[in-house]
């Protein structure tokens, strides 16, 4: 990719996974990359070796879960920088059967995974109406197009993301605002457990793959805007 990208990223659940890959993509570009997790050690390991690499990411630990952590981070991002990009990325599961999820399982799901993504766009769409447009990036799963077992409470919490992002998405055409939701399958990241990650990560999509993906959605000007993508490894879902 020639140039620099002028922009600022903030990317969630940016400790691992396809958040930790994007990171790395954007920086690579020269976005003023800021990251996102409640692991902040991670989040310091990630810092140091991009450093090393010239490279950089600004650190803002956030419990997307939390409102009030949401509202100040967006806070400290946006007193001294532009934010340009929002990649709600944050998510966790429990792989469980409906009738073994607590409770408490259930409420961790959805107040991550749903609400957190709609506390963090409800936080910054202000300024990205004020500054005249913006892009919204959600990973969503393709829980929301089939259906798996071991999996209500995640596919609930996706599902609801991806109806109320499509619902968003007519609200704030009028901003110059674009909504893209990214239905990846299977994605070799720590949500899986070591054994199912060793058993059939060869049948399983690369986060880095993806986040090359997201930087070309991102770059997308003009009067053109990729709403939602499907991506799912060339050998299928896994079973």
């Amino acid at each position: 990719m020639t140039g620099r990208l002028k922009a600022g990223v903030w990317i969630t659940g940016a400790s691992s996974g396809i958040g930790r890959a994007a990171a790395c993509e954007f920086a690579k570009t020269g976005a003023m990359v800021f990251v996102s997790s409640r692991k902040v050690g991670e989040l310091e390991r990630l810092h140091t070796e991009l450093c090393k690499d010239n490279l950089g990411v600004e650190v803002f630990p956030c419990n997307v879960a939390s409102f009030t952590n949401v509202e100040q981070t967006v806070k400290r991002i946006t007193n001294e920088h532009q934010l340009d990009c929002l990649i709600n990325n944050a998510g966790i599961t429990s792989f469980k059967r409906a009738e073994a999820n607590s409770i408490q399982e259930i409420n961790d799901i959805v107040n991550t995974n749903l609400l957190g993504s709609i506390y963090t766009i409800k936080c910054i769409l202000p300024h990205m109406i004020e500054q005249g447009g913006g892009t919204i990036i959600n990973i969503l799963s393709v829980v929301t197009k089939k259906i798996f077992t071991n999996s209500s409470a995640y596919a609930a919490s996706k599902a609801g993301l991806l109806a109320y992002t499509n619902s968003l998405r007519e609200e704030v055409r009028k901003y110059n605002i674009r909504i893209i939701n990214v239905v990846p399958g299977a994605t070799e990241t720590p949500i899986w457990s070591e054994e199912v990650r060793s058993k059939n990560a060869g049948k399983m999509i690369n986060p880095e793959d993806i986040a090359q993906m997201l930087v070309w959605l991102y770059l997308q000007k003009g009067n053109f805007v990729t709403e939602e993508i499907v991506v799912r490894p060339i050998t299928g879902d896994l079973s």
